[in-house]
């Protein structure tokens, strides 16, 4: 069909393009004003950008729930793969999605990798067309979500961070929890975006408010982690069964998600399938005693944990699953720090 022949066919006010790129095969799609082609589907398109364990689950509950058209993009071809061929799911790049898409969420590693989306000539910034509503929901430095949403709104981009916990089992399932910062009257009217992939969403302030409780969440979550691995580790020395501590200790106060889901279904099982590296640990105890430093807080446990995450990356374990801190524990311990020995 001629791409003339296209564009004279009623409604139809866009289309994409068939093209051989170095990133993938883009599908001749024409588009309604609706953004359908005999589908029910009457919102613009939603685009998750970032493929990995938790985007590529969020985008499968998106799919499941139907309720509106999906962009996908990873720049990981093998990633984007996955999405290929899939009933309302179109793969296109961040500069189509940017003209497109009504609301994109960011599921990559930290504000580096979106940015890697938003600048140059094929990116966001230089291709936004009309309004569009942009969720952060990595892991980030709140003082540079700040930043880059000053920056998004001089392009008439509304740019809100939305921490998101549950990992990548929840994002799975779509019951996820997020919390988000930016502006309020953005958030209220696009909430429902969440609906397919969460189970409890809170607005928690303007931006970067949303980064920084994950940030604290995650400060809380690794510690209570890592006092874990620490008393397993005690327990067994005194001829005590991990099991029969983890039964305990889940009918008792000092009981937590560690110990409910992570110890029995990832640890004690032998499957050791947490699902997230230990290098994105560190990185977010870095970030959160960086911030508690800013703030003039105390940030004693945040750098106990971070020394022993500082410690499982000198020992080569970056891209290890983090289930793993417990069965090497003994060996991260003895690894010596810059400047000093390998004890507290």
């Amino acid at each position: 069909m001629e791409f003339q022949n296209i564009l004279s066919y009623p409604h139809v006010h866009s289309f994409a393009v068939s093209l051989k790129t170095d990133f993938t095969t883009l599908s001749v799609m024409a588009l309604n004003e609706n953004y359908s082609l005999g589908g029910n589907m009457t919102k613009k398109p939603v685009a998750v950008i970032g493929l990995g364990n938790m985007g590529g689950g969020i985008a499968r509950s998106i799919i499941r729930d139907g309720d509106r058209p999906l962009f996908v993009w990873d720049r990981v071809e093998a990633a984007r793969a996955k999405f290929m061929n899939i009933d309302g799911v179109t793969i296109v790049p961040p500069a189509q999605i940017a003209s497109d898409a009504e609301i994109i969420l960011f599921v990559v590693p930290a504000t580096p990798q979106i940015m890697e989306c938003m600048r140059g000539k094929d990116g966001i910034f230089a291709n936004v067309c009309g309004e569009l509503v942009i969720y952060d929901l990595t892991t980030s430095d709140p003082d540079q979500t700040c930043k880059l949403a000053g920056r998004a709104a001089k392009y008439g981009i509304h740019y809100l961070d939305a921490g998101t916990s549950g990992g990548p089992a929840n994002g799975e399932k779509g019951k996820l929890l997020t919390m988000v910062g930016g502006d309020r009257l953005i958030f209220d009217r696009t909430r429902d975006v969440f609906d397919p992939i969460c189970e409890h969403v809170f607005y928690v302030g303007q931006a970067g408010a949303g980064h920084t409780l994950k940030l604290l969440h995650n400060i809380i979550c690794h510690t209570t982690m890592l006092a874990t691995c620490e008393a397993g580790h005690m327990a067994e020395a005194a001829g005590i069964d991990l099991a029969a501590m983890i039964d305990v200790i889940n009918v008792s106060n000092a009981r937590s998600y560690a110990s409910e889901v992570r110890f029995p279904n990832h640890i004690i099982s032998g499957t050791w399938d947490l699902r997230s590296r230990i290098y994105n640990l560190y990185k977010d105890l870095k970030m959160g005693a960086k911030m508690g430093k800013r703030l003039g807080a105390d940030t004693t446990y945040s750098r106990a944990t971070l020394s022993l995450l500082e410690r499982a990356m000198a020992a080569g374990m970056e891209n290890d699953d983090y289930s793993l801190l417990y069965r090497d524990f003994k060996k991260v311990r003895a690894v010596k720090r810059k400047g000093g020995g390998s004890k507290d």
